[in-house]
């Protein structure tokens, strides 16, 4: 009984050994590569949040918005729609705004007026997006530079070793050399669903953005 005891032991300390083994650990062994791959996962957070926070407070929009603006200019109270519009802080809100204050001019000017901060509306959602894509695509790539520059001292220190070659003088450097390639996967995956869900955000907000345009642009048709 108490030698299965001691064999149980036994057995049971590597596993511990083995379980206690933790990320911040395994990133040490990656080399400085792993500090690149670090900044790149912080600078994808950064952008990913920010970004987040930019669109979710453009898609708040009330939704008697344009009601209300239909019946000031309807009303010829294009004061008060101006007033309004300047409540909201949305791309919506400042294109119905760009063409409330045109109201009057040519429709073909006022479309303009109004298609023109809608893109520069898009164009500061997007600002960002491009430097996420590279992330995306650059840290599996940084994680593959660890991998094989990992192997290369592998080997080279196989090569040093001469006829005292020692399995474990491959097995160190491989598994070190993998570390990388785990780490530039990781940071590319998060970093490719998170340029996707912010593209398909903006797509919907542009959508929305267009629709707006299309039903200011058919009061100010009506009125006419």
């Amino acid at each position: 009984m108490l030698f299965t005891l001691l064999q149980a032991d036994i057995v049971a300390q590597p596993v511990a050994q083995e379980m206690s083994f933790s990320l911040i650990e395994m990133a040490k062994k990656g080399g400085w590569l792993m500090l690149v791959l670090l900044l790149l996962s912080i600078l994808a957070l950064y952008i990913f949040g920010k970004k987040w926070w930019m669109i979710r407070q453009a898609q708040k929009v009330d939704k008697n918005f344009m009601f209300d603006i239909r019946d000031y200019i309807q009303d010829g109270k294009i004061d008060s729609a101006k007033t309004l519009c300047s409540k909201y802080d949305n791309p919506v809100a400042r294109m119905v705004e760009a063409g409330v204050c045109r109201v009057g001019k040519p429709l073909s000017d006022i479309r303009t007026a109004v298609e023109n901060v809608g893109n520069v509306e898009v164009a500061r959602l997007e600002k960002g997006l491009p430097f996420l894509a590279t992330i995306a695509g650059g840290a599996p790539m940084i994680g593959f530079l660890g991998t094989v520059m990992g192997m290369v001292q592998a080997f080279f220190n196989m090569s040093m070793a001469g006829n005292n070659i020692d399995i474990t003088l491959l097995s160190s450097g491989i598994y070190t050399a993998m570390i990388t390639t785990v780490g530039g996967l990781i940071v590319g995956i998060l970093a490719f669903f998170g340029y996707n869900i912010l593209t398909s955000k903006i797509s919907d907000l542009v959508a929305n953005m267009e629709s707006a345009t299309i039903e200011f642009m058919d009061l100010l048709e009506q009125k006419r």
